[in-house]
């Protein structure tokens, strides 16, 4: 390690509590099980440390044995690249509930594209995992202690959920600058297709000749209200602000503040946020981020009109989401603005997308339309 090296985030994924009233998917519990998930690296550096978190959990998390690998194909991993994972030195340790872990560094040269293989070893029940919602990759969990295996023979696959990690640091070149790409599915990446790096912050980075875009979208996630996750303004601190090595944060928050309202209970909906209660929150968020010294880019609300997620659309959202993009595209707040509204909307009904862009549930865009949305940013905004 030299000393003009500094910690970056390297690969980010944003939790959320498996105790919310309101679910998009479960999470799950781990018993002398080994848990191996493949974490995709959005930049590189000489070295790693690994972070997992039981910030939602009730009870204390034990590992009993971490291995990190590159991964080969499926759960299969390069053995002669697997390494035993400390944390404080120790291989087996007890997280309390609420709290987070940083690995020891493991020294070694990785570069973006990198897909390394975490393995961890859970010999107690963990109760339910604190998790990330849609990981775009598919993990493996197999009985016992099988963290050095090779491959896991008649592993079960957990084709949607991360569970336990929060990201991954590398220790890059001093002036490393990275971007958080903070908001809701729209960042996440559903809709796109599984293990293809095809996520907005994936298709923002094939753009980019320097520094790189880290991910922590959650799906179903408000500007204003907690479920799904946290709200905006109340996890960004942890979730962008904090992130080391950031300069600039690109936000796309609104759909779920305008859809969840109705879709929750279709029959009895709740009242929608109006115009000025999104502008403040938009105007807060961004005053918290240039108070931290960070570049603000805002994306505008993209359309949802006959999404198939009963409730979700409706005539007021249309209309509150046409009156808060247009503020969007005019306030003197940010630093600049994306127009991801136009960038896939369908010229022939604005209130959609455009049907080469759509996923198939009028509300998420596919990995084309993500391709869209990475190229209406302006790369001069966004000097890393």
């Amino acid at each position: 390690m030299t000393t003009t090296s500094q910690w970056v985030a390297g690969f980010r994924s944003a939790v959320l509590s498996p105790y919310e009233g309101r679910q998009l998917f479960p999470s799950r519990s781990f018993t002398d099980q080994t848990v191996r998930q493949v974490l995709r690296l959005n930049g590189g550096g000489e070295a790693v440390r690994i972070r997992l978190s039981n910030r939602f959990g009730k009870e204390p998390l034990t590992v009993g044995a971490a291995r990190l690998a590159r991964r080969t194909e499926g759960h299969s991993i390069d053995a002669e690249t697997s390494v035993t994972l400390t944390f404080g030195g120790e291989n087996g340790f007890t997280l309390a509930a609420g709290e987070e872990a940083v690995s020891d560094p493991v020294v070694g040269d990785v570069s973006a594209g990198d897909e390394l293989a975490l393995s961890l070893y859970f010999p107690h029940d963990t109760g339910l995992a604190t998790f990330s919602l849609i990981a775009s990759e598919t993990g493996f969990v197999s009985p016992g202690d099988v963290t050095a295996a090779p491959a896991l023979d008649g592993a079960e696959e957990l084709p949607l959920s991360r569970y336990f990690v929060s990201g991954i640091d590398v220790l890059a070149p001093e002036g490393t600058a990275v971007a958080v790409a903070f908001g809701d599915s729209w960042m996440e990446g559903a809709g796109t297709t599984p293990g293809a790096d095809a996520r907005f912050p994936d298709q923002l980075n094939r753009r980019l000749e320097r520094g790189w875009v880290v991910n922590q979208g959650i799906s179903g996630n408000r500007l204003l209200t907690d479920e799904i996750g946290e709200h905006a303004l109340g996890r960004l601190q942890r979730d962008a602000i904090d992130v080391p090595g950031v300069t600039h944060v690109l936000f796309h928050f609104g759909l779920n503040d305008l859809g969840s309202p109705g879709s929750i209970d279709p029959a009895s909906p709740q009242p929608l946020p109006t115009v000025e209660q999104l502008i403040d929150g938009y105007t807060e968020l961004a005053r918290r981020l240039h108070e931290a010294g960070l570049t603000v880019i805002a994306l505008t609300i993209g359309p949802y009109a006959g999404t198939v997620y009963e409730g979700y659309d409706s005539e007021e959202g249309r209309a509150i989401r046409r009156k808060v993009n247009e503020w969007i595209r005019t306030a003197d707040v940010f630093d600049a603005v994306t127009d991801v509204a136009a960038a896939v909307e369908d010229p022939a009904d604005p209130e959609q997308i455009l049907p080469a862009y759509d996923c198939g549930d009028h509300l998420h865009l596919n990995d084309a339309g993500t391709k869209a949305m990475a190229a209406a940013v302006d790369l001069s905004h966004l000097k890393l």
